[in-house]
């Protein structure tokens, strides 16, 4: 397998069409020619537009490989984050792309093709350090609905507090650019993120943010698609594609995302 991209910088990595695959595309959506992609911007390096207002990132260069192997055309359409499962149920987009942590509690109502492992990963001003597992009565950002928001830090302040300890003060942002503006201004003291956002944000930071901890809780994230959908197996046998043919490797290595790529793509691969 040949991993190792000659694609111009700015050119996307392109895929072959598998016509076997292709062949087993619900009559619904092969007959519209396009997947209709509900996203939320900004969470780069993921999803995100640049400077011309194009949305780009990892998991968007992925999809339109994606389209590359399935013969269809994606549509992205910019949703809020915690709109965009109800509408793949409502049959509104035929798939959700952004950096969905596949777990067991969301795939009682969709399911899930896994594309990427991703961990937490706190991030803190440089030389001030924070202890991720002692941040009680510590501000916390984090962008809203994700992992982090709803699950993560929440936990910890409640084991803040079964320690008689104050809670943690989680502090919440509408997009991940404020979350970290709002940590390198020292409105907060910590940021927790999906472990690619987090080491992204530092990458930008000009030296001013590192790491706060060891990245943890790793779990998968999915491209969401209707429970039961017979597009499901169509979708992640297309993901497995890429990974076996090696251009999900060159699309991870030009995002600097290795660290977590995945072997195999499952459908439903929620461990808690």
């Amino acid at each position: 397998m040949n991993t190792e991209s000659t694609v111009p910088p700015g050119e996307r990595i392109r895929a072959e069409k598998s016509d076997a695959i292709a062949a087993q595309i619900p009559p619904d959506i092969a007959d519209g020619g396009t997947l209709e992609i509900g996203v939320n911007t900004p969470y780069a390096p993921n999803e995100f537009k640049d400077d011309d207002g194009t949305i780009v990132g990892f998991a968007v260069e992925l999809v339109e490989a994606l389209g590359d192997v399935l013969g269809l055309t994606p549509v992205f359409t910019e949703s809020d984050f915690d709109r965009i499962i109800p509408a793949v149920q409502a049959g509104t987009f035929e798939m959700g792309s952004s950096s969905f942590t596949d777990t067991k509690e969301r795939e009682e109502t969709v399911d899930f093709v896994t594309y990427y492992s991703a961990g937490v990963q706190w991030a803190q001003r440089t030389g001030e350090p924070v202890d991720p597992d002692n941040a009680c009565g510590l501000r916390v950002a984090v962008q809203t609905t994700t992992i982090e928001d709803i699950e993560e830090v929440p936990a910890k302040s409640e084991e803040c507090i079964a320690r008689g300890l104050p809670p943690i003060d989680k502090v919440k942002y509408d997009s991940q650019d404020e979350a970290a503006n709002a940590l390198i201004l020292g409105r907060v003291d910590a940021m927790s993120a999906d472990s690619p956002v987090t080491a992204y944000v530092i990458a930008r930071s000009e030296g001013r943010l590192e790491d706060a901890g060891p990245l943890f809780d790793a779990a998968p994230y999915g491209f969401v698609v209707a429970k039961d959908s017979p597009f499901g197996p169509v979708l992640q046998q297309a993901v497995q594609n890429l990974v076996d043919t090696g251009v999900y490797a060159q699309i991870l290595e030009r995002w600097g995302m290795e660290d977590g790529a995945i072997t195999t793509s499952q459908i439903n691969g929620a461990t808690s």
